[in-house]
Order: C-alpha cells, then structure tokens, then sequence
C-alpha cells in the first residue's frame, strides 16, 4: 500500500514477504478458514485423500470414527500435515462442532478452535502419515446434519485445503446420498501466456504503471510493468518484472505498508504460482482463504516473470482483506527472491502510486516514480542545513576568530556575524524541513525506523543552541568556559545525529536516492568535512582552504540535489 491530474511516484520500502511454516500443528490461526499460511493456492488436482467414518448416524454426546488416508496403494503417497475439524453443514462458515478425542496421540493433537477445547485435530510433526484416526463426540445441542472436513499437507507448496468428507446425521434425520470425500477448494488451474505483455494500448485502452518511465515489458527485461483494464464486471490483471523470486502489487487505501489487498506470482522454476494475500499492519503476507482469481496466466523467461488474471470488481460476502475495486487506491508494486518457500525483499524499492487510482476508471499511462514534493523539500532543506550552512558556521567559528581584527559589521566581529547568521538559517531550515514530513503524513511516522526520532532530537538541539547562546556570559566572565563547553558539546552532538539521520533518510521509503553512489557520495562529504579540519589546525592558508572546501561542498550538495529533483 496527492498531486493532480494524475500521478507521481516514488519509490517505498519493500513487501517484506515471509512465510511461517507450522511443522509442529500448532495451527490455531487456521481454525476460521482451514489455510495454512503457506503463501500458496490450495492445489487445483483432485486429492488423493480419503475421509471415511465408521457410522452416518449420531445422538448428541454419541461418538464416530472418522478416519483419514491416502486412499491409495501407492507406497510413496503421504501427508505431512493436517487439520480435521466437523463443521454444520447447513452453515459452515460457524465454525468447529463438537470435539475430537485422540487415538494416536504421537502423530496427532487437540487444538480449541471456535471457542471449543478439542474442536480440532492436527499433526504434532512434519513426519510422513498415510493414516490417521480420531473420535469425534457430537455436542448436545448439536446441528442436525454435521460435514467433516480437512486440510492436508504433502509438502509446503502443495496442499488440499478443505477437502469435504461425508456428511452424518442425527437420528430420526434423513441422511444425505453418498458424498464424494475426495476434491478441494475449487480453483482455476494457470495456463502458460503464449507471449510477452506489451505497453500498446496504455493510457487508452488499458491503465499502465511503469518504471522506467515509458517502457515496454515486451522489448525491455528491465521494465516494471502493471497493467489493468475493465470487461465483463471485472478487472483484469498483467503484471511484468525481471526478479528471482517474485513480483507483486498491492492495493492500499494509504500511502504506507498495513492493510492492503496484495497480489502475488511467485517463480517455482517450472510454473508461477498466482494468488492473492493481504497484509495486517507491517506484518508479512498471508494468503488469502477466498478463491477470487480467475483466467490465469504465466510466462518465464530470462528471469522476467508475468502473470495475468481476473478478479471481480465487486466480491459477495468478502472479508475486508478484499477491497472492492470500484473505489481508489494507492499501487503498490515489489519483487523479490524466494528461498526454501520464504519470499524475501529485494534491494529495489517498491513503486507507488503518489495519487490515488480508480482502477475501474478510463484507462491512464500513470508513468514512473516520483517522490512527493514536501518530501523533496525536506530533503533539500535538511541537506543544505547540516552539509553546508553548520560545517560553514562552524569553522568560521573555530578558525577564524583571529582574522580581521579590526573590520566589524553592526559592531560585531566578522566571524561572529557569519557563525551567527549560518546558524540562524541553519535552524530556519530545519524548522521548515522538520514540519513537512508531518504535514505530508498528517501526524506521526511509526514505520520509518530511528530516523524521525533523530530528526527530533536535532530539532530540539538546534533550538537549544541559540536560546543557550543568549544567555552567555561575558567574554571575561569566570563562567564563560562552561558556556564554551555547553555550546561546543551541543552543537557537535547535534551534527554528528543529523550525518546520522541524513543517511539513514536518504533510505526512507518516500525519498529513495539511488544506492550506493548517493551513500558514497554522503561518505566523502563527511570524510572532505573532516580533512578540512585538519588541514585548518595546521595551515596559514586558511581562506585558500575554506574556499576549496566551499567549492566542494557545493559540488556535492548540488549533485545530491540534482538526483533529489530527479526522482
């Protein structure tokens, strides 16, 4: 997960995709929906598993049998992982009925879902099963027709989520035909794309988000590339990217990572797997129970991987994990690599979009990435405070106390007026940089790490050191050294912080300087800072060195500014 009339953009910290994998059953966050998080589809392939029970009558408090299997004499067929629950079978969606009681308690264990302890049964390890045995005990105000189901785990990329077994009834209740216990979920299996996506069309018949800046995904491997376009009351989908892993985009009602509807197609050598996930707060993706995604497609080649599909504009009974797509959202778009089923950042940052999309509007070339413009402004600001108008002021201050002993201006010596006037500006623009990042996120920051917290603790040294400096004392006076001390040591406190919080803000999501040569160059800068002080102890030239220090200073700061203007 804004400036008219369309769109800038910029770049923003990465989807950090992590998946967990639960080899111990411990799966009470699958209670609800039966998924487990494995950031993948429940396999399209008819499950080679069996749930069978030893009666279809029950009376409340009477207990069945239910057994799963392979339902196969295939000696290499197994499972890893299960969840048994029973469920009513006029309303599913309620959740666990009754509880389980344990036959194998090595491979199997009790969990409390739906607020029933011993409502589910799971695996205790990722061993290789082909059967497994339990008793379930019906309530006493049970439903009167009760379905079991389960999900089972070959292996982490390949599952059977909510396999429906028999159904079993209450006496005196007409019991169901023969039900197949064999099936999954239904989904709609991807086939191959036949050829590369194309920009042609964008921006007339289909909305396009690219970086670079106008380029083509069916010529350019390096070209980022989302597209989508209306039909048939529903929206459709093509996204394009060179990574190792994965790429994806996601949909956010705000410009920042939390509660996003998030699209995936990950790279599995052979095939890509395509689905959808979300994302609660800054926490990892997790894929998404609903089967929303329809017509899909993909294609690897020289590591570019493309998907496309199809999803609804609007989803009956969706959870709020799945925005309808009728309304405007900030794009996101990320890719990564993907190591032993975990997907991980990459070193690029995502695309944003800085305004907000109507996905089921007229089509719109949105173009490429912008950071937004307070954001620049601060970034300007800051730089020309902390890498000029301080380190000027400061060997002014330092080396220059001696020179033009007798010239004044407004009745104060020249050094002094400079060091006060440098710091003057130095303080007016860090006040101005230090609001814009507020007023551009309308209050605070928790996702940007230490760097808002060093910026306010320059900003509070900053102002500290000219109210501190109204009250010095005489230059003969006994206590002036303390003064000399306090100032010295807030004001050099003050600027080592701010080199920190520079670094680490050239970083942030919302201002990303390309690395590492921005981070190099930020290095030189301190180290041509540094060298200029030491020269200075030891030199008679010290106007000839403060000019060649000013020159470069400049050409690194114009240079900094120059890419700034240029995101």
């Amino acid at each position: 997960y804004p400036d008219p009339p369309f769109l800038l953009f910029y770049f923003r910290v990465r989807l950090d995709m992590i998946v967990t994998c639960y080899k111990n059953g411990k799966v009470v966050e699958a209670c609800e929906d039966m998924i487990p998080l494995h950031s993948h589809h429940s396999s399209s392939e008819p499950s080679p598993y069996n749930i069978s029970v030893d009666k279809v009558k029950f009376s409340p408090g009477g207990q069945i049998k239910v057994t799963l299997s392979t339902g196969s004499s295939d000696s290499k067929l197994y499972f890893s992982g299960f969840l048994i629950q029973a469920r009513d079978f006029g309303h599913p969606s309620a959740g666990a009925v009754g509880s389980f009681a344990l036959l194998e308690p090595a491979v199997s264990q009790l969990l409390q879902c739906n607020n029933i302890e011993g409502s589910a049964v799971s695996h205790t390890s990722s061993t290789h099963k082909t059967e497994v045995q339990v008793l379930w005990t019906a309530p006493q105000n049970s439903p009167s027709k009760i379905r079991f189901q389960v999900t089972v785990v070959q292996k982490y990329n390949l599952y059977w989520a909510r396999i429906l077994g028999p159904v079993v009834s209450l006496n005196d209740t007409s019991p169901l035909p023969p039900q197949s216990t064999a099936g999954a979920k239904t989904t709609t299996a991807a086939t191959s794309l036949s050829r590369p996506f194309s920009s042609e069309g964008c921006g007339f018949k289909k909305s396009c988000l690219r970086d670079p800046v106008g380029c083509d995904p069916h010529s350019s491997p390096h070209c980022y590339f989302l597209s989508f376009w209306t039909e048939d009351q529903s929206v459709v989908f093509e996204l394009s990217g060179l990574a190792s892993g994965y790429v994806s985009f996601a949909l956010s009602t705000d410009k920042w990572m939390g509660h996003d509807d998030v699209y995936l197609c990950i790279n599995y050598t052979d095939h890509v797997d395509i689905s959808a996930a979300y994302v609660v707060e800054r926490t990892h993706p997790v894929t998404s129970s609903e089967n929303v995604l329809r017509d899909m497609a993909w294609r690897l080649s020289d590591g570019v991987i493309q998907c496309s599909f199809r999803r609804n504009i609007r989803i009956p009974g969706r959870s709020q994990n799945r925005f309808d797509l009728d309304q405007t959202y900030y794009l996101f778009m990320a890719h990564g690599r993907v190591d032993n089923g975990r997907t991980h950042r990459h070193d690029r940052q995502p695309l944003i979009s800085e305004s907000q999309v109507v996905i089921t509007g007229p089509p719109e070339d949105l173009g490429g990435s912008r950071s937004p413009l307070l954001i620049k402004f601060h970034g300007v600001f800051m730089l020309i405070a902390w890498m000029t108008t301080v380190s000027t002021g400061v060997i002014m201050a330092r080396y220059f106390k001696p020179d033009w002993p007798e010239t004044t201006v407004c009745g104060h010596r020249v050094w002094f007026q400079f060091h006060r006037a440098l710091m003057i500006l130095t303080v007016l623009l860090t006040c101005t940089g230090f609001i814009l990042p507020f007023i551009y996120r309308r209050g605070w920051s928790k996702r940007a790490g230490s760097h808002p917290y060093l910026g306010c603790t320059v900003m509070l040294l900053a102002v500290i050191q000219p109210i501190v400096a109204l009250f010095r004392p005489a230059a003969d006076s006994s206590r002036r050294y303390i003064f000399n001390w306090v100032h010295l040591g807030t004001g050099t406190v003050a600027q080592v912080i701010a080199v920190v919080a520079i670094f680490l803000g050239i970083h942030q999501q919302a201002l990303l300087l390309p690395a590492p040569w921005t981070t190099g160059l930020l290095a030189g800068h301190v180290v041509w800072f540094v060298l200029a002080d030491i020269v200075l102890e030891g030199t008679c030239f010290k106007k000839l060195v403060l000019v060649i220090y000013l020159c470069g200073n400049f050409v690194c700061l114009t240079l900094l500014l120059g890419t700034i203007s240029r995101i």
